[in-house]
C-alpha cells in the first residue's frame, strides 16, 4: 500500500496523441552510450506479495537456440517442474503454438497435468492468432502490444491512436471468448509512459472489471535499458515504471509482470528490483538464454528469492545441476565453467586450494554448501600445490569416477600427470592448469577412462534403435506363423527404412515372420525361411534369459554387407510371460541420418 492516501480520478490518464514519434533523444541520443537522467523524487520499497517466477524458456529462450525437439521440451518442463513448480515459485512457463511441433510439445507437457508451472501461450495480437489460442482451449495467452513510439511509428508504420485502439480491440475480443491477455507492452523503457503507456493500462483494468477476468500487464524491458537506482526518471526507473503501474494505474501488482533484457548487465538486479517495488511476476529463462545477450536467468531468480524470503523449500535447488547436466549431455551445450550456479567451476578459487585445504574448512573459499545446495562438490583449482591427491580428487570429480572405478592418487598415472604439472611451473609457468589442459593430460596418460567417439557412436545408436523396438515389442501379440499374420511388421520396415530385417520368433527359436526393407537382398534373406531355427543366437538367447531388451556390438552384416547392430525384446502375453522375441537388424548409418525422425515419433514417458 502507499504510504499517503491519494484520491484517484474517475479516469486519470489520457492518451497523448502525436504526428512525430516520441524518441527521447536527450536519453537515447544512439550515436552515444544511452544517459541515466536523475530528479529528486524517489519511491518507497513496497515488495511484493506473493512474489513468484514465469518462465519464458521455450518462448525467448528458444529464439536464440537451435529449436527444441518436443521431447527435449517435455523433459526441460519435467526440471522446470522439480526447481520450483512444486512449490509455485515456478508460476507458469510460456509457448509458442504456430507449428505443429509447438503443439505437439503443448500436448506433452498439458499430459503431465502438473498444477504448476501454468502452460500459457504466446502470440502476435492478431485476430487469427487469438482464434488459434481459442482453438487450443487456452485460458492465458500473451499478445505483443508494443508500447514505445519506436516500435509504433518506425516499425508498425500506426500512431498511438491506432496502436491503442488495435491493442484494446484484440483485449475485448480475447475476454469475450474466455481468454485472459496478458499484454506484453513491448520496449516500455524506451516509451511514453504517461502518455501512452498508462492510459492504455488503465483502460485494460477497465476491461477486467467488466468481464470479471484478470487482464495482466508484462513490463518488457526489450533493449535492457531499464535501471534499479533510485531517483533515476522515466522511462528507464524500475521503481518508478512499477511504481506507476499499481499506485496509479491501478494494476494489481499479482497481475504484473517484469521482462527483463540483459544488454547493459543488469537482467537480474532489474528483476528482483521489480520485486521489491511491488511487481509479483518476474519472467526469465533457464541459463538466461534470450535474443542477444539474454534474459534473467531462472536459476538467478531462485536463489535471489530464497535470500529474500529466508523460504528454502520453495525450490530444490539441486535441481540446477541436473538442468545444467541435461543442457550439457543431451543438448550439447557448453555452459562456461564460472558460470553462477550452473558452471561446474563456480565455486572454485584460483588460490590454489586443493584437497587438504578442502579438508580442512571449505568454507573459507565457497559461497555456501554447494554439496548439499546445488549437489555438488567443491571443484579444485590445478597448480604445483595440488599434490597426488589433488590431481586424483581433479579427476575423480571431473570423470564422475565413483566406486570400483575411482582412481587414488598412488596410481601410477597420476604420479606422471602429477610430473608434468610440476615439470611445468619448473619452467617458469605462473598460472593455474585450465579444465581443457587437465583434459589433455589424462587422455593422454589415461586413454582408458573416456569412451571412444565410435563407442559413443555406438551407444547413441542402441539407444535411438532401442525406443523403438520396445514400443514394436509392446504392440506385438503372437498370432501364429506368416507374414500376413503380423502387417505391423511389413508397415514397420516402411516407417524406417534403417531397420534392415525385422523377424519374429516363438519361445524355442523358431521364426514366425520377417520382413526385410531392400527388396534387392530378398534372395538372400530367402535362406531364412519360416520356422529357421535362431535358437543358438545370443540375441534369441539373451532376451529369453533375461526377459529384457538386449543390443548387441556392431558387426558387419552378412546379407548386405553394412554396418549393423541387432536389438531384440521378448514379447509377451497377457500374463507377462514371454510368448517369443521380435528382433532387427538395423543399419548404423541411416539410423543416425533418422535420428530426428524416430525422435519425433516416440511418445510420451512417464
Amino acid at each position: 500500500m502507499p504510504l499517503l492516501h491519494r484520491n484517484n480520478k474517475e479516469s486519470g490518464f489520457k492518451l497523448k496523441t502525436r504526428k512525430e514519434p516520441q524518441l527521447y533523444r536527450d536519453i537515447f541520443p544512439y550515436s552515444r552510450v544511452a544517459r541515466i537522467p536523475f530528479d529528486d523524487s524517489m519511491v518507497m520499497l513496497n515488495p511484493a506479495e506473493p512474489m513468484f517466477i514465469t518462465d519464458t524458456t521455450f518462448r525467448d529462450g528458444q529464439q536464440a537456440r537451435p529449436p527444441y525437439t518436443p521431447r527435449q521440451i517435455a523433459a526441460i518442463f519435467d526440471l522446470l517442474h522439480e526447481l520450483g513448480g512444486r512449490s509455485g515459485l515456478i508460476n507458469s512457463s510460456e509457448f509458442f503454438m504456430y507449428s505443429e511441433k509447438d503443439r505437439q510439445a503443448i500436448e506433452l507437457c498439458r499430459n503431465k497435468n502438473y498444477k504448476f508451472p501454468r502452460i500459457t501461450g504466446w502470440l502476435r495480437a492478431t485476430p487469427g492468432d487469438l482464434r488459434l489460442a481459442k482453438n487450443m482451449e487456452f485460458r492465458e495467452v500473451g499478445l505483443l502490444t508494443s508500447v514505445s513510439d519506436y516500435h509504433i511509428y518506425l516499425k508498425l508504420g500506426w500512431d498511438r491512436r491506432k496502436a491503442f485502439d488495435n491493442y484494446i480491440r484484440i483485449a475485448e475480443q480475447a475476454l469475450e471468448w474466455g481468454i485472459s491477455p496478458r499484454c506484453h507492452f513491448e520496449d516500455v523503457t524506451r516509451a511514453d509512459i504517461y502518455g501512452f503507456c498508462l492510459p492504455l493500462a488503465e483502460k485494460l483494468m477497465s476491461l477486467s472489471r467488466e468481464s470479471g477476468l484478470p487482464v495482466k500487464i508484462r513490463l518488457c524491458d526489450t533493449m535492457g535499458f531499464g535501471v534499479p537506482y533510485a531517483g533515476a526518471t522515466l522511462p528507464r526507473s524500475v521503481p518508478r515504471l512499477v511504481w506507476a503501474f499499481v499506485h496509479e494505474a491501478g494494476v494489481p501488482g499479482e497481475w504484473l509482470e517484469w521482462h527483463g533484457h540483459n544488454d547493459f548487465h543488469k537482467g537480474l538486479v532489474n528483476g528482483v528490483t521489480a520485486w521489491l517495488y511491488g511487481c509479483s511476476g518476474i519472467n526469465g529463462t533457464l541459463l538466461g538464454f534470450g535474443e542477444r545477450t539474454g534474459n534473467t536467468p531462472v536459476e538467478g531468480l531462485v536463489m535471489e528469492y530464497i535470500s529474500l524470503t529466508g523460504n528454502d523449500e520453495a525450490a530444490n535447488t539441486k535441481i540446477i545441476t541436473s538442468i545444467a547436466d541435461y543442457f550439457s549431455s543431451e543438448l550439447e551445450y557448453r555452459i562456461p565453467d564460472n558460470y553462477p550456479f550452473a558452471g561446474k567451476d563456480f565455486n572454485a578459487t584460483s588460490a590454489g586450494v586443493h584437497v587438504d585445504g578442502l579438508a580442512k574448512n571449505e568454507e573459507i573459499y565457497n559461497i555456501f554448501d554447494s554439496e548439499l545446495i546445488l549437489g555438488k562438490p567443491v571443484p579444485i583449482i590445478i597448480t604445483d600445490k595440488t599434490g597426488r591427491a589433488g590431481v586424483a580428487y581433479w579427476i575423480n570429480r571431473e570423470l564422475n569416477l565413483e566406486g570400483e572405478r575411482k582412481i587414488s592418487k598412488s596410481h601410477p598415472s597420476v604420479g606422471v600427470i602429477h610430473e608434468r604439472i610440476l615439470a611445468a611451473y619448473e619452467k617458469g609457468r605462473t598460472t593455474s592448469f585450465s579444465n581443457k589442459e587437465m583434459l589433455a593430460l589424462t587422455r593422454r596418460f589415461m586413454p582408458e577412462l573416456f569412451i571412444s567417439d565410435f563407442t559413443r557412436l555406438k551407444r547413441a545408436a542402441g539407444d535411438l534403435a532401442a525406443e523403438l523396438l520396445l514400443r514394436l515389442a509392446s504392440e506385438c501379440k503372437i498370432n501364429g506363423s506368416g507374414q500376413e499374420n503380423y502387417p505391423w511388421m511389413m508397415q514397420s520396415v516402411q516407417d524406417y527404412p534403417f531397420i534392415q530385417y525385422l523377424y519374429l520368433t516363438d519361445t524355442r527359436g523358431r521364426l514366425l515372420a520377417a520382413a526385410i526393407t531392400d527388396p534387392a537382398y530378398r534372395e538372400r534373406y530367402d535362406s531364412l525361411p519360416v520356422g529357421y531355427d535362431f535358437s543358438q543366437r545370443q540375441w534369441f538367447i539373451r532376451p529369453m534369459r533375461s526377459g529384457r531388451l538386449h543390443v548387441t556390438d556392431l558387426y558387419q552384416s552378412h546379407f548386405t554387407e553394412k554396418l549393423i547392430l541387432t536389438v531384440s525384446a521378448p514379447v509377451l502375453d497377457e500374463r507377462d510371460g514371454i510368448a517369443g522375441i521380435v528382433g532387427a537388424d538395423i543399419q548404423l548409418e541411416e539410423l543416425l541420418k533418422r535420428a530426428d525422425m524416430l525422435e519425433e515419433n516416440e511418445p510420451e514417458k512417464d
